[in-house]
Protein backbone atom coordinates (compact mmCIF):
# COMPACT_ATOMS: atom_id res chain seq x y z
CA UNK A 1 0.00 0.00 0.00
CA UNK A 2 3.09 2.25 0.71
CA UNK A 3 4.84 1.53 -2.34
CA UNK A 4 1.42 2.18 -4.48
CA UNK A 5 0.99 5.51 -2.71
CA UNK A 6 4.97 6.60 -3.68
CA UNK A 7 4.25 5.97 -6.97
CA UNK A 8 0.89 7.48 -7.07
CA UNK A 9 2.89 10.44 -5.30
CA UNK A 10 6.14 10.26 -8.17
CA UNK A 11 3.23 10.39 -10.74
CA UNK A 12 1.41 13.47 -9.87
CA UNK A 13 4.80 15.81 -9.16
CA UNK A 14 5.78 14.41 -12.67
CA UNK A 15 2.35 15.80 -14.03
CA UNK A 16 2.42 18.83 -11.88
CA UNK A 17 6.06 19.56 -12.90
CA UNK A 18 4.80 20.14 -16.40
CA UNK A 19 4.30 23.53 -17.87
CA UNK A 20 0.77 24.39 -18.33
CA UNK A 21 0.62 24.05 -22.07
CA UNK A 22 1.63 20.45 -21.66
CA UNK A 23 -1.39 19.75 -19.58
CA UNK A 24 -4.42 21.39 -21.03
CA UNK A 25 -5.33 20.81 -24.08
CA UNK A 26 -4.25 22.12 -26.81
CA UNK A 27 -7.06 24.60 -28.38
CA UNK A 28 -8.16 24.42 -32.06
CA UNK A 29 -5.76 25.84 -34.57
CA UNK A 30 -7.09 29.34 -36.28
CA UNK A 31 -8.52 28.70 -39.35
CA UNK A 32 -8.09 30.78 -42.38
CA UNK A 33 -11.37 32.34 -42.97
CA UNK A 34 -10.14 36.24 -43.77
CA UNK A 35 -11.65 36.07 -47.22
CA UNK A 36 -14.92 35.63 -46.07
CA UNK A 37 -15.18 39.36 -44.56
CA UNK A 38 -16.43 41.09 -47.74
CA UNK A 39 -19.39 38.25 -48.10
CA UNK A 40 -20.14 38.59 -44.12
CA UNK A 41 -20.49 42.51 -44.34
CA UNK A 42 -22.51 42.39 -47.94
CA UNK A 43 -25.28 40.78 -46.08
CA UNK A 44 -25.47 42.59 -43.03
CA UNK A 45 -25.31 45.91 -44.30
CA UNK A 46 -25.31 46.35 -47.84
CA UNK A 47 -28.63 47.60 -48.77
CA UNK A 48 -28.19 46.31 -52.38
CA UNK A 49 -28.66 42.90 -50.41
CA UNK A 50 -31.76 43.56 -48.64
CA UNK A 51 -33.61 44.72 -52.17
CA UNK A 52 -32.01 41.13 -53.68
CA UNK A 53 -34.31 39.14 -51.22
CA UNK A 54 -37.21 41.57 -51.55
CA UNK A 55 -37.03 40.97 -55.40
CA UNK A 56 -36.81 37.31 -54.90
CA UNK A 57 -39.97 37.20 -53.24
CA UNK A 58 -41.71 39.90 -55.26
CA UNK A 59 -40.84 37.97 -58.36
CA UNK A 60 -42.38 35.07 -56.09
CA UNK A 61 -45.38 36.63 -55.08
CA UNK A 62 -46.03 37.62 -58.96
CA UNK A 63 -45.44 33.91 -59.87
CA UNK A 64 -48.00 32.99 -57.05
CA UNK A 65 -50.78 35.03 -58.29
CA UNK A 66 -50.22 34.15 -62.00
CA UNK A 67 -50.76 30.41 -60.47
CA UNK A 68 -54.36 31.43 -59.74
CA UNK A 69 -55.26 32.81 -62.95
CA UNK A 70 -57.98 30.76 -64.86
CA UNK A 71 -56.06 31.28 -68.00
CA UNK A 72 -53.29 30.18 -66.54
CA UNK A 73 -54.57 26.75 -64.86
CA UNK A 74 -56.37 25.75 -68.15
CA UNK A 75 -52.71 25.23 -69.45
CA UNK A 76 -52.27 22.40 -66.96
CA UNK A 77 -53.66 18.90 -67.41
CA UNK A 78 -57.11 18.45 -65.70
CA UNK A 79 -55.87 16.19 -62.61
CA UNK A 80 -53.12 19.16 -61.83
CA UNK A 81 -55.57 21.42 -61.60
CA UNK A 82 -57.32 20.08 -58.73
CA UNK A 83 -54.30 19.16 -56.47
CA UNK A 84 -53.29 21.84 -53.48
CA UNK A 85 -50.52 24.11 -54.24
CA UNK A 86 -47.01 24.05 -52.16
CA UNK A 87 -44.16 26.08 -52.45
CA UNK A 88 -40.21 24.47 -51.39
CA UNK A 89 -38.36 26.79 -49.60
CA UNK A 90 -34.66 26.22 -47.89
CA UNK A 91 -34.45 27.54 -44.37
CA UNK A 92 -30.62 28.65 -44.20
CA UNK A 93 -29.92 31.71 -45.95
CA UNK A 94 -33.51 31.54 -47.85
CA UNK A 95 -35.61 32.44 -45.29
CA UNK A 96 -33.05 32.57 -42.11
CA UNK A 97 -30.37 34.86 -41.91
CA UNK A 98 -27.38 33.12 -40.16
CA UNK A 99 -24.91 35.79 -41.08
CA UNK A 100 -23.96 36.20 -37.00
CA UNK A 101 -22.97 32.62 -37.06
CA UNK A 102 -20.68 33.26 -39.90
CA UNK A 103 -19.50 36.68 -38.78
CA UNK A 104 -18.42 34.91 -34.52
CA UNK A 105 -16.51 32.65 -37.13
CA UNK A 106 -14.70 35.11 -38.86
CA UNK A 107 -13.97 37.21 -34.84
CA UNK A 108 -13.20 33.97 -33.88
CA UNK A 109 -11.15 32.28 -36.63
CA UNK A 110 -13.23 29.34 -36.66
CA UNK A 111 -13.96 27.07 -39.59
CA UNK A 112 -17.32 25.30 -39.78
CA UNK A 113 -18.02 23.18 -37.28
CA UNK A 114 -20.90 21.18 -35.99
CA UNK A 115 -20.61 22.34 -32.12
CA UNK A 116 -20.54 26.11 -32.94
CA UNK A 117 -23.67 25.45 -35.61
CA UNK A 118 -25.92 23.59 -33.11
CA UNK A 119 -25.13 26.10 -30.43
CA UNK A 120 -25.68 29.10 -32.66
CA UNK A 121 -29.45 27.03 -33.55
CA UNK A 122 -30.04 26.87 -29.72
CA UNK A 123 -30.02 30.58 -29.84
CA UNK A 124 -33.40 30.43 -31.64
CA UNK A 125 -31.92 34.34 -32.76
CA UNK A 126 -31.95 34.04 -36.46
CA UNK A 127 -33.59 36.82 -38.04
CA UNK A 128 -35.67 36.56 -41.07
CA UNK A 129 -34.66 36.77 -44.57
CA UNK A 130 -35.72 40.52 -46.07
CA UNK A 131 -39.54 40.02 -47.63
CA UNK A 132 -39.72 36.48 -46.78
CA UNK A 133 -42.12 36.14 -43.58
CA UNK A 134 -44.49 38.34 -46.08
CA UNK A 135 -44.50 36.34 -48.66
CA UNK A 136 -44.85 32.77 -47.38
CA UNK A 137 -47.66 34.07 -45.17
CA UNK A 138 -49.15 35.46 -48.12
CA UNK A 139 -49.40 32.25 -49.60
CA UNK A 140 -50.26 30.43 -46.45
CA UNK A 141 -53.59 32.85 -46.60
CA UNK A 142 -54.06 31.92 -50.02
CA UNK A 143 -54.41 28.17 -49.14
CA UNK A 144 -51.06 27.26 -50.15
CA UNK A 145 -48.31 24.34 -48.23
CA UNK A 146 -45.22 26.04 -47.42
CA UNK A 147 -42.86 23.33 -47.09
CA UNK A 148 -39.21 23.94 -45.29
CA UNK A 149 -36.71 21.39 -46.95
CA UNK A 150 -33.35 21.76 -45.03
CA UNK A 151 -30.14 20.05 -44.22
CA UNK A 152 -30.21 21.10 -40.57
CA UNK A 153 -29.77 18.33 -38.53
CA UNK A 154 -32.85 16.31 -37.06
CA UNK A 155 -31.55 17.21 -33.65
CA UNK A 156 -31.97 21.19 -34.50
CA UNK A 157 -35.73 20.21 -35.35
CA UNK A 158 -37.15 22.12 -32.15
CA UNK A 159 -34.82 24.86 -32.00
CA UNK A 160 -35.88 25.29 -35.88
CA UNK A 161 -39.25 25.17 -35.45
CA UNK A 162 -38.86 27.45 -32.44
CA UNK A 163 -36.68 29.82 -34.75
CA UNK A 164 -39.41 30.10 -37.59
CA UNK A 165 -42.07 30.59 -35.57
CA UNK A 166 -40.49 33.37 -33.28
CA UNK A 167 -40.01 35.58 -36.49
CA UNK A 168 -43.49 34.97 -37.53
CA UNK A 169 -44.01 32.51 -40.32
CA UNK A 170 -47.10 31.08 -40.02
CA UNK A 171 -48.34 27.41 -40.06
CA UNK A 172 -44.79 25.13 -38.79
CA UNK A 173 -45.18 21.87 -37.58
CA UNK A 174 -43.00 18.88 -37.57
CA UNK A 175 -45.16 17.72 -41.21
CA UNK A 176 -43.50 20.93 -42.90
CA UNK A 177 -40.35 21.05 -41.53
CA UNK A 178 -38.33 18.52 -43.69
CA UNK A 179 -34.51 18.18 -42.39
CA UNK A 180 -31.43 16.09 -43.52
CA UNK A 181 -32.79 12.01 -42.87
CA UNK A 182 -29.50 9.80 -44.70
CA UNK A 183 -28.79 12.53 -47.15
CA UNK A 184 -28.09 15.47 -48.53
CA UNK A 185 -29.77 15.71 -51.32
CA UNK A 186 -33.04 16.99 -51.66
CA UNK A 187 -34.93 14.44 -54.10
CA UNK A 188 -36.89 12.35 -51.95
CA UNK A 189 -37.79 14.97 -49.86
CA UNK A 190 -39.37 16.78 -52.73
CA UNK A 191 -40.55 13.65 -54.38
CA UNK A 192 -42.63 12.96 -50.54
CA UNK A 193 -44.24 16.54 -51.44
CA UNK A 194 -45.37 15.84 -55.07
CA UNK A 195 -46.82 12.78 -54.09
CA UNK A 196 -49.88 15.10 -52.39
CA UNK A 197 -49.19 18.90 -54.32
CA UNK A 198 -48.71 20.40 -56.88
CA UNK A 199 -45.42 21.99 -56.31
CA UNK A 200 -45.43 25.96 -58.26
CA UNK A 201 -42.27 26.97 -56.84
CA UNK A 202 -38.86 26.26 -55.21
CA UNK A 203 -36.88 28.97 -53.54
CA UNK A 204 -33.22 28.65 -52.21
CA UNK A 205 -30.04 30.14 -51.88
CA UNK A 206 -28.13 27.06 -53.21
CA UNK A 207 -28.57 25.60 -56.71
CA UNK A 208 -29.18 22.57 -55.24
CA UNK A 209 -32.20 22.83 -53.67
CA UNK A 210 -33.91 22.77 -56.85
CA UNK A 211 -32.54 20.30 -58.71
CA UNK A 212 -30.48 17.16 -58.18
CA UNK A 213 -28.82 17.81 -61.29
CA UNK A 214 -26.17 20.31 -59.64
CA UNK A 215 -24.78 17.87 -57.13
CA UNK A 216 -21.48 17.38 -56.97
CA UNK A 217 -20.92 19.09 -60.25
CA UNK A 218 -17.97 20.60 -61.57
CA UNK A 219 -18.02 25.04 -62.30
CA UNK A 220 -18.31 24.32 -65.73
CA UNK A 221 -21.36 21.62 -65.50
CA UNK A 222 -22.34 24.02 -62.91
CA UNK A 223 -22.76 26.67 -65.64
CA UNK A 224 -24.12 24.44 -68.20
CA UNK A 225 -27.04 23.21 -66.19
CA UNK A 226 -28.01 26.54 -65.16
CA UNK A 227 -27.85 27.55 -69.22
CA UNK A 228 -30.49 24.48 -69.70
CA UNK A 229 -33.10 25.84 -67.49
CA UNK A 230 -32.28 29.58 -67.24
CA UNK A 231 -35.83 29.91 -68.20
CA UNK A 232 -37.36 28.49 -64.83
CA UNK A 233 -35.33 30.95 -63.10
CA UNK A 234 -37.76 33.78 -61.56
CA UNK A 235 -40.49 31.26 -62.75
CA UNK A 236 -40.43 28.24 -60.73
CA UNK A 237 -36.92 28.35 -59.35
CA UNK A 238 -36.23 31.68 -57.12
CA UNK A 239 -32.77 32.06 -55.89
CA UNK A 240 -31.87 34.27 -52.98
CA UNK A 241 -28.40 35.77 -52.51
CA UNK A 242 -25.62 34.12 -50.63
CA UNK A 243 -21.89 35.24 -51.12
CA UNK A 244 -20.75 33.44 -47.33
CA UNK A 245 -20.76 29.66 -48.32
CA UNK A 246 -22.49 27.12 -50.71
CA UNK A 247 -21.90 24.56 -53.05
CA UNK A 248 -20.40 27.22 -55.57
CA UNK A 249 -17.57 27.39 -53.19
CA UNK A 250 -17.56 23.72 -52.60
CA UNK A 251 -17.35 23.49 -56.30
CA UNK A 252 -14.32 25.57 -56.43
CA UNK A 253 -12.08 23.49 -54.42
CA UNK A 254 -14.18 20.26 -56.43
CA UNK A 255 -15.63 19.11 -53.58
CA UNK A 256 -11.90 17.38 -52.46
CA UNK A 257 -11.04 17.51 -48.47
CA UNK A 258 -8.17 20.48 -48.59
CA UNK A 259 -6.21 22.45 -46.16
CA UNK A 260 -6.89 26.20 -45.37
CA UNK A 261 -3.23 27.07 -47.71
CA UNK A 262 -4.76 24.75 -50.53
CA UNK A 263 -8.12 26.03 -50.62
CA UNK A 264 -6.40 29.74 -50.38
CA UNK A 265 -4.38 28.65 -53.66
CA UNK A 266 -7.21 27.20 -55.90
CA UNK A 267 -9.46 29.89 -54.92
CA UNK A 268 -6.77 32.24 -56.33
CA UNK A 269 -6.19 29.62 -59.19
CA UNK A 270 -10.18 29.98 -59.77
CA UNK A 271 -9.76 33.69 -60.47
CA UNK A 272 -10.21 35.20 -64.02
CA UNK A 273 -8.04 37.90 -65.16
CA UNK A 274 -7.48 40.34 -68.09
Amino acid sequence: MKLRSSIIGLIFFAFTALPLAAQTPQAAPEADVEYQLAAILYTQKAAEYRALCYQAYNIARLRLDADFEKKNLKKLPKAERKRPRAIVVDIDETVLDNSPAQAYAYTNKRGFNLKDWYAWGDMRKAKATPGAVDFLNYAVSKGVKVFYISNRDEVQRQATIDNLKAVGFKDISDDNVMLREKESGKDARRARVSENYRIVMLMGDNLDDFTSLFEKKPIAERFAETDKVRAEFGKRFIVLPNAMYGTWENAIYEYKHLTDKEKAEMRTKALELP
